[in-house]
């Protein structure tokens, strides 16, 4: 029997084991396609990488920017700045013809710089030219091998370092260092060598600070610290230091700080600080920093008193514009396409929503208030109805200051639900008659303490449209896009210096409202006077025209009946001027279409009508009617009627009943005009 082998003797035999036996697959020999080209490839950037062709082809981009830079050498932008200043200087003859001399050496000057740049760049590359082709032509190896080097030597040497960079290496800053809450840089945090690049490129508040700093360096602005940076949602905010002369050195250079920013026009907004002279707040504004404002909050009729706060608008930083009209004068100038009928209609809609207030609406040439209409008390278009309602309002102003005393109410008069505020919106002033521009005048003197206020409207706010120097002697002043001109003449001549700057505002376009309704605002109460920008809130029409009709059916507020016999008693004023009849408190309405006053009845022949009105539409179980078909239902009450036609109808009920009023849907009519059962009652 044979003996069994050892367990580590290892077993003797010519044939390998199964477990270390090759497999063969079918598998063709070499390399995948994919992986042959991606080994090419790879190579291929390896020896590029080398040989820095990259860096050379990056050079010569660099170069091409470099001379294009060179070749235009910040020309555009100058003369787009005198041609900025000749659209500013508008108006001023002498400002406009040195801004247009200016601009014209500009262009003389880009043209002369062109010329040369370009000859010498030719002389250049003439030079190079005939080198090359010299080799080429000689045959000579070496001369061609040196210009090959010094190509590719000149391309590699601009394209170092010059890959796009994020944030953080072009500010030279580690990431950690860029974290600082809000940003906060001076002169002595700027990385050596930096050079001024465009805000969009910054990702934190450090980085856009040290953005700011550098163009303010680069524009010769003596700004030395930079801080409070905060990301807003339409672009960025800070505060800025300057360490000599004032911030008006930000405003002087706005133009080229925003084209080192790439910001868009009027992108670069300052605010000079009162409370610290070298100080200001800068917006650099890349979107619409009004996108998010809240709307027009709904005002229910008499809800609100007009000493209450009511938000008016937004601030360019968010904050609100609340505002009370009691015992405000108020001064409104807007170009064509400003939005200043918007601006008055959202002071309308204010001063209509109060239970204490009477709104009266004076437009020689316009229709005013447009779709407030029904919730104004009275409406004046023709210079006789104007001139009649300023006459009435100054003379019940004299009054109420000879009755404050018998009142008991002190140095003003004390306004209330009994005893209304008078608020005058006068738009398009410079249209009305010499008398008309008199009359407002002295009332803007007096009407203050006596609760009867006048805001005017204009489309400019220097003498040539006012015609007396009033603008700066009014406490309320807003001012929407216009002229530089009006700018100084509303707010001051170093206005333009300490950052008043509606003259930047565009106005809108049919097809672009651009700034439309954008102002800088003074004399709010409890408001400082600071250069800010606001955006008042947009009503639509029909908005607007809804809230009329509601405000109008709730009723309006009539003048309190001792002012009405104090003002039958005071003698007329003396202005060198012929006055117009002083009309009582009825026969102005009368004469302005209003209705009637609450409370007041008719008599004669207008009341027989009331009554046969009231009577058919008792009949016909209705509580108002058209006024066709009330003409047609009085035909058949009584045979006196049939030959009366509906302008007949009308002119005889508007002495006590005023024009026909709008009456809501009836069948398939939206809101047709006619005449209501409880109004025509409350006359008999």
């Amino acid at each position: 029997m044979a003996m069994p082998l050892p367990e580590e003797r290892a077993t003797l035999t010519l044939v390998p084991s199964i477990e270390s036996a090759p497999v063969f697959k079918d598998e063709p020999a070499g390399r995948k396609p994919l992986e042959s080209v991606r080994f090419i490839a790879e190579r291929t950037n390896r020896i590029a990488s080398l040989t820095l062709l990259p860096r050379t082809f990056r050079g010569y981009r660099q170069l091409g920017r470099l001379w294009l830079e060179r070749f235009h050498d910040d020309y555009p932008q100058m003369i787009a700045t005198a041609s900025q200043a000749v659209r500013e200087a508008e108006g001023d003859m002498h400002a406009e013809a040195a801004a247009k001399k200016r601009r014209a050496e500009l262009r003389a000057e880009y043209k002369r710089h062109r010329l040369t740049y370009t000859g010498k760049t030719a002389g250049v590359a003439g030079a190079v030219a005939g080198g090359v082709s010299f080799g080429a032509v000689t045959g000579s190896l070496w001369i061609d091998l040196l210009a090959g080097l010094g190509v590719w030597g000149l391309g590699a040497f601009h394209g170092r370092n010059r890959s796009q960079p994020d944030a953080d290496e072009v500010l030279g800053l580690p990431a950690e260092e860029t974290v600082r809450a809000h940003g906060s840089v001076t002169l002595d945090d700027l990385p050596e060598g930096a050079r001024p690049f465009p805000i969009r490129r910054a990702e934190t508040p450090q980085q856009a600070a040290v953005c700011v700093l550098l163009a303010m360096v680069a524009e010769g602005v003596p700004v030395v610290e930079v801080w409070d940076m905060e990301r807003q949602p339409w672009g960025w905010q800070c505060k800025v230091r300057v360490s000599e002369g004032t911030p008006e050195a930000i405003i002087a250079k706005a133009g080229g700080l925003e084209t080192r920013f790439d910001l868009p026009t009027n992108g670069v907004r300052p605010q000079p600080l009162k409370e610290r002279r070298a100080c200001a707040i800068l917006r650099l504004v890349e979107g619409d920093p009004f996108a998010t404002a809240p709307g027009l909050p709904y005002r229910a009729p008499k809800s609100i008193s007009i000493t209450d706060k009511s938000r008016l608008g937004t601030s360019v930083g968010g904050d609100p514009l609340d505002a009370a009209f009691a015992g405000v004068m108020g001064l409104v100038v807007a170009a064509s396409g400003g939005g200043k009928t918007g601006m008055l209609q959202a002071i309308g809609e204010i001063t209509t929503a109060c239970y204490d207030n009477i709104t009266i609406d004076l437009d020689p040439h316009g229709d005013g208030l447009e779709d407030l209409h029904d919730a104004v008390r009275i409406t004046a278009r023709s210079h006789e109805q104007i001139e009649a309602v300023l006459m009435f309002l100054l003379m019940l102003s004299k009054a109420r200051a000879r009755l404050r005393k018998k009142l008991g109410m002190g140095k003003k008069w004390k306004i209330s639900r009994q005893r209304p505020h008078f608020t005058v919106i006068f738009d398009e002033f410079p249209k009305g008659s010499e008398l008309a521009k008199r009359l407002a005048f002295e009332l803007l003197l007096v009407g203050r303490k006596e609760a009867v206020t006048l805001i005017i409207a204009s489309q400019g706010g220097t003498k040539l449209y006012l015609g007396e120097n009033i603008a700066q002697m009014i406490a309320l002043k807003a001012v929407g896009p216009c002229k530089v001109g009006d700018t100084r003449a509303v707010f001051g001549d170093g206005a333009v210096a300490e950052g008043w700057l509606p003259h930047k505002l565009s106005p809108a376009t049919d097809t672009d409202p651009k700034d439309a309704g954008h102002i800088f605002v003074q004399g709010v109460p409890g408001m400082a006077d600071e250069p800010i920008e606001y955006a008042i809130h947009p009503t639509p029409s029909d908005t607007l025209r809804k809230l009329a009709v509601e405000r109008k059916a709730d009723g309006l507020v009539d003048p309190d009946q001792d002012s009405l016999r104090a003002t039958a008693e005071v003698d007329l004023p003396d202005i060198g001027m012929p006055l117009p009849k002083l009309l009582t408190w009825e026969q102005l309405l009368r004469l302005c279409d209003a209705d009637p006053s609450e409370g007041a009845t008719a008599d004669g022949e207008a009341r027989i009508l009331i009554e046969d009105a009231v009577a058919v539409m008792e009949k016909e179980r209705v509580d108002r009617m058209k006024t066709e078909a009330l003409l047609l239902a009085l035909r058949d009450f009584d045979e006196a009627y049939l030959e009366w036609t509906v302008d007949e109808l009308k002119a005889a009920l508007k002495p006590s009943v005023g024009s026909p009023e709008t009456l809501g849907r009836i069948g398939d009519e939206q809101n047709p005009r006619g005449y209501k059962l409880a109004r025509l009652t409350a006359l008999l």
